[in-house]
């Protein structure tokens, strides 16, 4: 069953009581509110202020405006433009006519003018100054007991470090703001890094094992989140230890033991997510009574297929190079580390959907299935795929669609929300998943000389992904023409096997096998980009994809990443111009390469 979701649509509760402002300079936000702090400084006041620092999780502020201005989508929480896109896995998809700031994100040759980047900064500054008040008004308040203090401190401050580590590791040299910061205006001239490990050591220190709501984070996000941290900084000794104890002990925060659900895809449906799996989502849901799509995740609202039962857009097409990367060997059941674009996945470019067109039927990794629509194959239960006619223009993006942000047929009464002009989806965002947990621990046992126990990490996600039971084999519809299909035989050899010892015999072949399982295991989620850049692979490996890709759609034609430049994204232009002082001068330095 859904779980109740705090971070609601709560934005007009809290209008009385919130004290900030919405101007544009998010670093600088007077006290406005409509009550004095003394009439709010109890315990529900606190508990107000902290569900909306929640509610600044999704990046927006009402049905038509990313928080701030902007689209939606240039604010998504799921990163699904600067992490996913950018990172090779998915073209932008619809035509090159829309939303054309996006392209040149994913070219690498945007400017800090371009309005994506101070719309993303703008609302998470927003979630960082909710946070702060939060924890302004927690230290006024009486009259609570010493438990609830920690606990809300816990959350706050887990939200804090959630929200600068978004900016970190998209624009790196950030002002570092919090509840003792005075001056509006405030430099970029320091490393974050140490803050962001403070707010999650304080939170896994504080907070307790469960929660009264799923959705508020516990003790063992806040440690999944403390190991990440120490993972981007290359901390391997102690991201080692977190994860040990996170992987052998941590509970979600209903009180389940971690572990990975026995289907792969039922994190990606709406009716079975918030499980052993989740660490830490985003909390969605549809029909909330808002007449809005604001909580059912309009920042995905672009990216379903054209022309379909979803009504709109055609963006977030998996690119050709990730469905490559889902071959296997037919004899080992493993994937091609380095040669998987050597035989591509067939596709139907180029063929009209009236057109005879045979699915691939090699060996295939069953992922790929749950992750990417393709023709001729079920695109859950919906029905086929129908290929060319729910794709804008297929020469731009490509053929394929997305799958697990997709919500079901036979739920969509309950699950989908036609609120707005493109469909929201109570599916969750996931930020930390179990999955994710043990492809970082074993990068961490990798690191730390325990290549063995690397290797089990691996295997087990490698485990999940074969049992047949989670296998796109019951969404065939007897009624269509192509009765008698079946996808475990016709449309792929459903093939996956573990990795041997060999694969694990060093540090540099074991680090390969883990890095090409999160690509499979983690696709279209918004890691892709930042993985590359902290593993130091991202001009190799991006400047390789435009190569390839471009060779197959014109989307990414001209893209070229530069080291030293475009592992960061500019500091937003408009931000600099308001971090001016009285000298004339501004305050916010822009990042190498941008000047």
């Amino acid at each position: 069953m859904k779980k109740i979701k705090i971070a609601l649509g709560i934005l007009s509760m809290l209008t009385a009581i919130l004290i900030t402002s919405c101007s544009d300079d998010y670093l600088d936000q007077p006290a406005l509110g409509a009550l004095s702090e003394d009439v709010v400084a109890n315990q529900d006041g606190v508990e107000k202020l902290l569900i909306g620092a929640y509610a600044a999780l999704d990046g927006q502020q009402d049905a038509d405006n990313a928080l701030g201005g902007g689209g939606p989508w240039e604010a998504a929480p799921e990163d699904w433009v600067y992490g996913t896109v950018a990172g090779g896995e998915a073209s932008k998809g619809s035509f090159g006519g829309d939303q054309p700031a996006i392209d040149q994100i994913v070219k690498f040759i945007s400017n800090p003018s371009n309005g994506f980047y101070n719309t993303k900064w703008k609302a998470v500054y927003e979630g960082v100054t909710r946070c702060n008040n939060t924890l302004k008004l927690l230290a006024k308040a009486e009259n609570i007991s010493d438990a609830d203090r920690a606990n809300i401190e816990g959350q706050a401050r887990f939200l804090r470090g959630h929200y600068y580590f978004e900016l970190k590791k998209m624009f790196n040299m950030v002002p570092w703001i919090d509840e003792n910061t005075e001056g509006p205006k405030q430099p970029n001239d320091q490393d974050i890094w140490p803050m962001i490990e403070a707010d999650f050591q304080f939170a896994y220190d504080n907070l307790p094992p469960t929660q009264g709501e799923f959705g508020r984070a516990n003790k063992w996000a806040a440690g999944a989140y403390l190991g990440k941290t120490y993972l981007f900084q290359d901390k391997f000794d102690q991201a080692q230890t977190v994860f040990n104890t996170v992987i052998t002990q941590g509970v979600n925060s209903a009180g389940t033991p971690y572990d990975l659900v026995p289907d792969f895809k039922d994190n990606f449906d709406a009716a079975t997510e918030n499980n052993a799996e989740t660490v830490f989502d985003i909390q969605m849901v549809a029909q909330d009574g808002t007449g809005t799509i604001s909580n059912s995740n309009q920042g995905g609202k672009l990216n379903f297929p054209y022309n379909s039962p979803f009504r709109c857009c055609g963006f977030f097409q998996p690119s050709q190079d990730l469905m490559n990367s889902y071959r296997t060997d037919e004899s080992t059941g493993l994937p091609y580390l380095e040669t998987y674009n050597d035989n591509p996945v067939k596709n139907d470019m180029g063929i009209t959907s009236s057109t005879a067109f045979t699915p691939y039927t090699g060996s295939l990794d069953p992922r790929a299935d749950w992750t990417i629509g393709r023709r001729g194959v079920p695109f859950h239960d919906w029905g086929y795929h129908p290929g060319a006619s729910w794709v804008r223009e297929q020469s731009y993006g490509g053929p394929y669609a997305p799958k697990k942000n997709i919500y079901y047929q036979a739920t969509q009464d309950q699950y989908a929300d036609q609120s707005s002009w493109a469909p929201g989806t109570a599916i969750n965002v996931h930020i930390i998943r179990f999955a994710d947990v043990l492809l970082m621990g074993a990068e961490a046992e990798a690191h730390t000389g325990n290549l063995p126990q690397a290797r089990t990490y691996v295997n087990r996600v490698r485990n999940r992904a074969a049992n047949p039971d989670g296998f796109l084999k019951d969404y065939v519809d007897p009624s269509d023409p192509l009765a008698g299909f079946d996808p475990n035989t016709d449309a792929a050899n459903y093939n996956i096997s573990p990795y041997p010892e060999s694969q694990f015999a060093s540090l540099d072949s074991a680090l390969e096998a883990i890095y090409f399982e999160r690509k499979l295991e983690l696709a279209m989620e918004g890691h892709r980009f930042f993985d590359l850049v902290r593993w130091g692979i991202a001009e190799e490996t991006l400047n390789a994809y435009f190569s390839y890709q471009g060779q197959i759609t014109t989307d990414v034609r001209g893209g070229s990443f530069v080291s030293g430049k475009n592992e960061y994204y500019p500091i937003p232009q408009a931000q600099i111009d308001l971090s001016v002082d009285a000298s004339g001068e501004p305050t916010l330095k822009q990042n190498p390469g941008y000047q």
